[in-house]
């Protein structure tokens, strides 16, 4: 459900205390780090459907030997749904910090792992017809039948090579994803006519992924080798600030949504955003966590880093004509110098020496790449169609803490 109508306060950016406010807050310039607090465990969301409302009610209990018990379907669609994405997500997020009011031992409990599968191969299906209809632009690009699929768009075949056994370009097919992503900018948006209080909405619906940074693709690091894995590390080295705390992106981000004079613990905001806000964690998820979808990790990976210089400086735009200090813009200025290089690493270095490696990974490369850019796209938009009808892209209020 959607909140109503937002007050013209709202729509025209707040008050002129507010944004003075937001102007200098504590804690929000560069050098700043999250307090012990912050950087503590999420607590459970309330549920929003039959299987979301069984497993947060089970995982409030310790784990015992009967496991969990018959668990039912999701009400809904597991990837633009409410039910079904947030039960994945609540699956997912015991592999990452956990949450407070859950036993650690659930996170390897075969019962929920079989519930997790279930889930998994629905949305991996969702992603693979997603894909599918973004593959036709990238086949069009290359001049073959839209029916023949991504495979042929990165010259390979159902077993990952070439009839006459070239690799074919990775790199080349990638830029074919995002020229032909098409749908409206998000970035361009909100540096041209977007709202304080809008702004303030897309950092909570980006708080999810922003907020754990480089962790799902962290999980790519041991089952690569050679130059593709130095290449990642080379990328992920920068996402985590180079060792030093406070220049992390995650704590970049928790600085911006300090500066916007938002919460910046995690799972602050699981009860205000919509289910398809779960889809941009949930799929990052799904590929880091099973070695099979490495290629397409690598595919997610390499379609941020390529498409990141230009959003990034415009959402720094925002933040400086809506009068925001340096400290809130610094996270997506340090994206604009960083991703300027890690553009070519993730395309040449990781994504085409990764295929060079091995051939078969092409096709999941791109299609890691166009299910991503679907995602994105399709998230984008709901958000803009929320605004252009004057309401809010969260959903109503959660009650009061428990």
């Amino acid at each position: 459900m959607i909140s109503p109508a937002r007050s013209g306060a709202a729509r025209d950016g707040g008050s002129t205390a507010t944004a003075d406010r937001l102007a200098r807050p504590s804690g929000a310039e560069y050098g700043a780090v999250l307090t012990p607090a912050e950087l503590g465990q999420p607590r459970l969301p309330e549920p929003r459907g039959t299987l979301s409302g069984f497993l947060l009610d089970r995982l409030r209990r310790a784990p015992g030997p009967a496991g969990l018990g018959p668990a039912p379907a999701a009400d809904d669609d597991v990837l633009y749904g409410e039910d079904g994405p947030l039960a994945l997500y609540c699956l997912y997020g015991l592999h990452y910090r956990g949450f407070a009011e859950v036993d650690d031992d659930w996170e390897w409990e075969p019962s929920l792992l079989a519930v997790r599968r279930r889930l998994e191969a629905d949305l991996l299906a969702r992603l693979h017809a997603e894909a599918a209809a973004a593959a036709v632009g990238v086949d069009a690009a290359v001049g073959v039948d839209a029916a023949v699929g991504v495979d042929a768009a990165v010259g390979v075949d159902a077993a990952g090579a070439s009839a006459d056994g070239a690799v074919g370009d990775v790199a080349a097919a990638l830029r074919d994803v995002i020229a032909r992503a098409g749908g409206r900018s998000l970035s361009r948006r909100l540096a041209t006519t977007g709202t304080l209080e809008e702004f303030r909405e897309y950092a909570m619906h980006r708080s999810l992924l922003q907020l754990i940074e480089a962790d799902p693709h962290t999980w790519a690091i041991p089952r690569l080798t050679g130059a593709p894995k130095a290449a990642l590390v080379e990328i992920q080295a920068d996402e985590y600030g180079h060792g030093v705390e406070r220049d992390m992106h995650q704590n970049l981000f928790a600085v911006t949504m300090r500066a916007l004079d938002l919460d910046a613990r995690p799972g602050a905001y699981l009860d205000r955003l919509p289910g398809q806000a779960f889809a941009t964690v949930n799929v990052p998820s799904l590929f880091g966590l099973h070695r099979r979808l490495r290629g397409a990790l690598v595919g997610h990976l390499a379609l941020f880093e390529m498409t990141s210089v230009e959003p990034m400086g415009a959402y720094a735009a925002a933040l400086r004509r809506l009068g925001l200090a340096a400290g809130a813009r610094h996270f997506f200025e340090v994206h604009v110098v960083a991703d300027a290089h890690h553009q070519t690493v993730a395309a040449r270095d990781l994504a085409a020496a990764l295929v060079a490696q091995d051939p078969a990974l092409a096709v999941d490369v791109v299609f890691g790449a166009a299910a991503t850019t679907a995602v994105e796209g399709h998230c984008a938009e709901t958000i803009l169609t929320a605004w252009d009808d004057g309401r809010s892209a969260l959903r109503v209020a959660p009650p009061a803490p428990r």
